[in-house]
């Protein structure tokens, strides 16, 4: 047995796919970021399901790298705002200094993301972060 890699050129409904889950979680991220312009969770755990259910569509392709990049940002920042939560119980400020560099990291790893899918490059294990 080969250990070639095939590569598999996806289908052009995974890239649609993949923005209209890139958009969603862009949304999120600036409604994070940005005082008052709060954006639903709602909007977050669809772009979430919508990753979920199309991975599987991706495998083999260089846009699955891009559903697990997605759906990896979202578990690490989840997780990073249950771990920070007891920061607000101190004081108002500790809460939202770990919130607001949370949510940057975010946004980052989504303009990353959504760059480099523009361009047509996965998103290499070298660059997890």
């Amino acid at each position: 047995m080969s250990n070639d890699i095939v590569t598999v050129e996806p289908d052009s409904s995974l890239k649609t796919w993949g923005w209209i889950s890139y958009i969603l979680h862009l949304v999120v991220a600036v409604g994070a970021v940005l005082p008052g312009a709060q954006a639903s969770v709602a909007l977050l755990l669809i772009a979430l399901v919508i990753d979920l259910v199309k991975r599987d569509d991706a495998a083999g392709t260089w846009q699955a790298s891009h559903f697990s990049w997605r759906i990896r940002s979202v578990l690490w920042a989840g997780v990073a705002y249950v771990l920070t939560s007891w920061l607000w119980l101190l004081f108002l400020l500790p809460g939202w200094l770990a919130w607001a560099l949370i949510s940057l990291w975010f946004l980052y790893r989504i303009v990353k993301g959504m760059l480099r899918m523009s361009a047509g490059r996965s998103m290499e294990p070298s660059n997890v972060v």
